[in-house]
């Protein structure tokens, strides 16, 4: 259900006419008890009702139906110092069926005005904690309260099962001026479904699913559910504590594997379904572990009506995809990699919506949580609607979206998706199709002063989380503090890096000394921000192959250029992410349909690229110099960056402690470099400690033999030197030892 054309009716004469239409602005004028003098009147509005009672007392009272059909009345005269008495309904329908209820009309407001306040300025910052349906105590009475943001309405209703859809029986209470619309249902169980039946200004009705809904039908129904989820019991306190304490990752080893939830792997028993969050919990964080990875990235998991969209449409930004599972097992899931010890970041999709009909698209009627100009609120590129951060409310929500993953599901980070498309008021459009800002330019000043709020929110009320920014320019300082003028991330996704190497690679061989400079380019900026390095699910879908198909040459050497590839990811200074399936060379692009090629692994070349993963993860955790300073440039120093005759590369990693320097040296040909002579910081015994050529990882085990010791002959700058074998389409790790 998302719309239906208005109904049929009269024109309204008077305010009873007005409920029993649902065409009422104030409903609680009518229905409910009201003092009229010394007279007390109750009022309930059931169309599809026979009768009513109302229980009062030790005694049962048949209300009358008023001319207007299905509003029913009971009159108590002279009631005027009597209290206003609690009572119940008795529902009797046509089929005989009875059912018994409390009036939701009898009870006052429950949002405070103090927070419908501080949501219209645009600070509520945990509106979840507000909107949505909660369970809650009035008095002696629980029941469900639900609230939502519809300014610009003309009456909101709850619609679900419990009330047949039906938007006459129960229209919500207005809160003037803040465009909040509230209502408390005693007794409504958990698992109800429900909707808002919105009523336009213009008179068209529409059926909305919430905006803050914390639980959905799985798709492609759409009704939210009433869930209450606060009931799952954490054992991760020893986890957020010590991250609570433990500040930001900026010198800590950080490689993120980066996966999607419905094709990981599936259940061939059982029609390759996706596995549920409960089945991933029992798998994925151990083998992730096993590989040596810091955290999991998930692809949005926030619910989404389109599957391909691999969730980056999202409608219910508060609820995790019932795909897999209800919000607890979730929670489950966190829970469990964080006691693997691995930290799980959520890709955040803050930059847009999709206009499905039943979403937050013209919400109430008008561009509510979108721009109503489509110079502003479309993307043009992706077919949805642009968030309006200019307003308050909208800030109030999405602000509060952060803040809620961070919190009700212990999440270690979030990161954010298209922070370009949110920055330039032009991202891919043409001239005359975009509004500049106030001052003439391009920049999109309200949503940067919405990511600097969010970042000194996030960062300010949990400590120790991460948030980063896929943001694909050269936009300055987005990974610098707010009060510097950055934007406040934690890290920026290296765009530049990924797109050079994989241009650089996908070259012959032969041709890749004309193109050196792919490799050595990006250590020019290397330290303007806090970078990770992606090679993520954007690069091996739509026909730009998996990482092993984008190698050129025989089969070897494609093993070889991959080996030697991530070696240099995990080399080069900056964080790590990789998609999975890129640990053991999968063949075939990724498939949000179809499980991993795990069959792979039982050939030994896939195998011993997933080995050789795992011990760049080991040495990566193991070695300061390849974590320590990955943002500042003492960390890091070429000892040749020139030979592009030979296409090989070398530098040095530094940790704070000097003694702890690695060495790295990368062969980018299938040609063995013997008698290969670099210049090393120090003289001594340089232990080989990590080789991708060993036959471990499927290679020729070409090597120098587990280490050399230096010679006093200068190069490159330094006083001592190795002569070295490189191996071919290899990569060395070397390290002095006492």
């Amino acid at each position: 259900m998302t719309s239906h054309p208005e109904r049929k009716t009269a024109a309204p004469s008077n305010p009873f006419a007005d409920v029993a239409q649902g065409v009422s602005a104030d409903a609680f004028a009518i229905l409910g008890p009201h003092r009229q003098g010394d007279d007390l009147w109750i009022r309930v509005v059931q169309p599809s009702a026979q009768s009513v009672a109302v229980h009062i007392g030790s005694e049962w009272h048949a209300m009358s139906e008023r001319a207007e059909r299905g509003l029913f009345e009971l009159l108590r005269p002279r009631a005027r110092d009597a209290d206003i008495p609690a009572y119940r309904l008795r529902i009797t329908f046509g089929d005989g069926r009875a059912v018994d209820l409390d009036d939701p009309y009898r009870y006052g407001p429950v949002f405070s005005d103090y927070d419908l306040h501080l949501f219209n300025e645009g600070t509520l910052h945990r509106a979840f904690e507000r909107f949505g349906a909660h369970r809650v105590r009035v008095g002696s009475t629980t029941g469900v309260h639900f609230a939502v943001w519809a300014p610009n309405a003309q009456r909101v209703s709850l619609v679900g099962a419990f009330n047949g859809w039906d938007g006459r029986v129960h229209p919500m209470r207005h809160r003037l001026p803040s465009g909040v619309w509230e209502l408390f249902v005693p007794d409504l169980p958990d698992g109800e479904l429900y909707k808002f039946e919105i009523r336009t200004r213009e008179g068209h009705l529409l059926t909305k699913s919430d905006p803050f809904g914390f639980s959905f039908e799985r798709p492609p129904a759409t009704a939210s559910i009433v869930r209450e989820t606060s009931g799952y019991e954490w054992s991760d306190a020893a986890w957020v504590e010590a991250r609570a304490g433990h500040g930001e990752w900026l010198e800590e080893p950080m490689a993120v594997y980066e996966v999607h939830l419905g094709s990981w792997a599936r259940v061939p028993g059982e029609g390759h379904r996706p596995m549920t969050y409960r089945e991933l919990a029992d798998r994925l964080p151990g083998y992730v572990k096993d590989l040596g990875f810091t955290h999991i990235e998930l692809l949005p998991v926030m619910e989404h009506p389109f599957t391909p969209s691999w969730g980056y449409q999202v409608l219910g930004f508060f609820a995790p995809t019932s795909r897999f599972g209800p919000p607890e097992d979730f929670k489950y899931f966190v829970d469990r990699c964080h006691q693997a010890g691995l930290g799980v970041v959520l890709d955040w999709v803050p930059g847009h919506f999709p206009r499905d009909a039943h979403g937050l698209a013209c919400f109430d009627g008008t561009a509510l949580y979108e721009h109503d100009d489509p110079r502003q609120g479309e993307h043009q590129d992706w077919g949805t609607l642009i968030f309006n951060y200019g307003r308050n409310e909208v800030r109030s929500f999405l602000l509060s979206n952060a803040l809620f993953w961070l919190e009700e599901y212990h999440v270690d980070g979030l990161r954010v998706d298209a922070v370009a498309s949110m920055l330039y008021l032009d991202y891919s459009r043409r001239n005359g199709e975009w509004i500049p800002n106030r001052f003439g330019g391009r920049e999109n000043l309200e949503a940067i002063e919405f990511l600097q709020r969010l970042n000194i929110l996030t960062h300010g009320e949990h400590p120790g989380t991460v948030m980063a920014a896929e943001e694909s320019t050269a936009w300055p300082g987005v990974s610098r503090p707010v009060h510097l003028g950055g934007l406040g991330f934690t890290y920026k996704w290296n765009m530049g890096w990924m797109h050079d190497m994989l241009k650089y690679l996908r070259e012959d061989p032969v041709h890749r000394r004309w193109h050196h400079d792919l490799v050595t380019f990006p250590m020019l900026y290397a330290f303007s921000e806090n970078f990770v390095l992606p090679l993520s699910h954007d690069e091996v879908v739509y026909g730009k192959a998996a990482l092993l198909s984008k190698m050129p040459g025989d089969l070897w050497q494609r093993y070889a250029t991959l080996r030697t590839f991530l070696g240099y990811m995990w080399g080069h200074p900056g964080k790590k992410l990789l998609f999975m399936g890129g640990e053991f060379g999968q063949w075939r692009e990724w498939n949000h349909d179809h499980s991993l090629d795990w069959h792979l692994l039982d050939d030994d070349a896939h195998a011993g690229i997933r080995r050789f993963v795992q011990a760049l993860n080991w040495h990566y955790r193991a070695e300061p110099a390849l974590h320590e300073r990955d943002f500042t440039p003492d960390g890091f120093r070429w000892i040749d960056c020139h030979d592009n005759e030979n296409s090989v590369v070398s530098f040095v990693r530094y940790a704070k402690d000097p003694r702890n320097a690695v060495v790295m040296v990368f062969n980018f040909t299938p040609v063995p470099r013997h008698d290969y002579r670099i210049g090393v910081p120090a003289a001594g015994f340089y232990a080989e400690l990590l080789n991708s050529d060993a036959a471990m990882f499927g290679g020729s085990n070409l090597g120098n033999a587990g280490g050399l010791t230096t010679q006093p002959n200068a190069m490159h700058g330094f006083e001592q030197s190795l002569t070295l074998t490189v191996p071919p389409a290899g990569c060395l790790l070397l390290k002095r030892r006492d």
